[in-house]
């Protein structure tokens, strides 16, 4: 059996992971989804931390999984629990001492994105719509609970603090990237993968919310990663 530890991004909602933890259980595995303190502006990165630190407890062999800005927040919680692996999923790759909101211009994701939605036809007017840049594959009836459910909140304070780690934790990380991710497309997150921490991205099916849109593919490629 393998113990599952997932961490959303912006908004910090656990519920991105339902389908997720349901997938896992059904196949005799283990699915922890974490809330984060998203709409809270006295929490930033450390406390971040501190909520996944608790989620992964004082077991061996967890494996925490990063989505989006949660790439921030996991690596710190890798030196402080017993981590067996951290996989990063269309997640943000910082560098010692950058600021959340620095990141974007940092990595050149901007330009990145525009390039990409112009080859797939996307106009950056179309783009304002979330639907259009972040459900584009999510089927309808999850996004109707999406929406029902409202935007989660997500407090800036994280964004404006210096990533506080000296180096990349020493614990295994892999990279996946959706193909079709349309805020931080494949060929992007590779280029900074390959850039921040001189690794290889793979690329899976799916958009930015591969969770939401394929969570059994997705179980599928977790699994090969833990090898059970």
């Amino acid at each position: 059996m393998a113990s599952f530890v997932l961490v959303p991004g912006a908004g910090g909602e656990a519920w991105y992971w339902h389908s997720v933890v349901v997938e896992l259980r059904a196949r005799g595995h283990e699915g922890v989804a974490v809330a984060l303190p998203a709409g809270d502006d006295g929490a930033g990165w450390a406390e971040y931390a501190d909520a996944i630190v608790g989620a992964v407890g004082e077991g061996t062999g967890s494996i925490l999984v990063a989505q989006s800005l949660a790439g921030f927040s996991a690596p710190i919680a890798c030196e402080r629990a017993p981590v067996e692996l951290l996989v990063l999923l269309n997640a943000m790759i910082p560098l010692p001492g950058e600021t959340g909101e620095a990141w974007w211009t940092n990595t050149g994701q901007r330009e990145a994105q525009l390039e990409y939605l112009a080859a797939i036809g996307v106009t950056p007017e179309e783009a304002r719509d979330d639907r259009v840049v972040y459900f584009h594959d999510v089927p309808g009836d999850v996004l109707a609970e999406a929406e029902r459910r409202g935007e989660p909140e997500q407090s800036w304070t994280p964004m404006e603090q210096a990533w506080p780690l000296d180096a990349w934790p020493r614990t295994p990380t892999r990279v996946l990237a959706g193909r079709d991710d349309r805020l931080f497309p494949a060929a992007f997150q590779s280029q900074v993968a390959r850039d921040r921490l001189g690794l290889e991205a793979e690329t899976i099916p799916g958009g930015h919310l591969v969770a939401l849109s394929d969570p059994r593919g997705l179980v599928d490629r977790l699994l090969d990663d833990a090898r059970v």
